[in-house]
């Protein structure tokens, strides 16, 4: 069944608790309340533990390293699709991954990077011939208010490169994977489909699609590492030096990791 409102902001809730970004402003928040409070040898303990602590949850999740074997862990999983084979599909699913709306500065409504890219890899398996149909699936994932629908989006920009309209199906009501699969089962029934989306959710978006029975096959894009885990830090000592990019890949990583665990933990993975 699809998820209420009240387990759709929980779901939200969760992820967002496992952001390293919010351990770290846990961790310094508790730092600055034991600084500004009177000293004394068991909070100079904690203060020690908890700067540690903020410098290693930094350093860790900051570093290329360890953000591409994160990362790694997941893609390597997703093996790319063998664009040479002669089998063909029912339809291309294509997952979204985000859109953003229109304010005072921005005119329109717009697709997220991760969505554009997985539109652009969707549309081009449908100009190889791989299946007749492409269908977008994705609704409005705001928690608060509304936003735009990634499925229309998704649509409109597929339109731009050429889909013709009657090849294209929109599913505009999913607010997350899970929800993504049911609506294709209802949708597409028992048809083979080819399923695109970025190579890190591959894993988490092909066993949910599999426990509802779907012929699936994966075409993940949007690949974030170059190298296997074993290979990430070969050669690479500079790569232990911090960076923006890579605290927001490791971000990245352990969020669809505790996707998966939510997943599994509920019984739908």
């Amino acid at each position: 069944m699809d998820m209420s409102p009240f387990f759709f902001g929980l779901y939200k809730l969760v992820k967002f608790a496992v952001y390293p970004f919010t351990w770290l402003i846990v961790l310094l928040g508790c730092l600055t309340v034991l600084v500004v409070s009177p000293v004394s040898p068991r909070r100079l303990r904690w203060i020690r533990v908890l700067a540690v602590s903020a410098f290693l949850l930094a350093f860790l999740f900051g570093n290329s390293v360890v953000a591409d074997t994160l990362m790694g862990l997941l893609e390597r999983q997703a093996l790319p699709f063998d664009s040479s084979t002669a089998k063909r599909f029912d339809a291309i699913v294509v997952l979204g991954g985000g859109a953003a709306g229109k304010g005072t500065l921005r005119p329109s409504d717009e697709l997220t990077d991760l969505s554009i890219q997985r539109t652009i890899c969707g549309v081009d398996l449908f100009a190889r011939r791989f299946a007749p149909r492409i269908l977008f699936s994705g609704g409005d994932a705001t928690i608060i208010g509304s936003g735009p629908k990634e499925a229309l989006e998704m649509k409109r920009t597929a339109q731009r490169l050429g889909v013709p309209e009657e090849a294209i199906l929109m599913e505009d009501q999913s607010r997350t994977t899970y929800e993504n699969a049911l609506a294709t089962k209802r949708l597409l029934g028992q048809a083979s489909i080819l399923l695109v989306t970025s190579a890190r959710h591959i894993p988490r978006a092909l066993g949910l699609f599999r426990k509802q029975g779907l012929d699936v096959t994966p075409s993940p894009c949007g690949y974030s590492v170059k190298n296997r885990p074993s290979e990430s830090w070969r050669g690479r000592l500079f790569a232990l030096l911090p960076e923006v990019e890579a605290f927001e890949k490791s971000t990245k990583a352990t969020v669809e990791l505790a996707g998966m665990l939510i997943y599994w933990v509920t019984g739908k993975l």
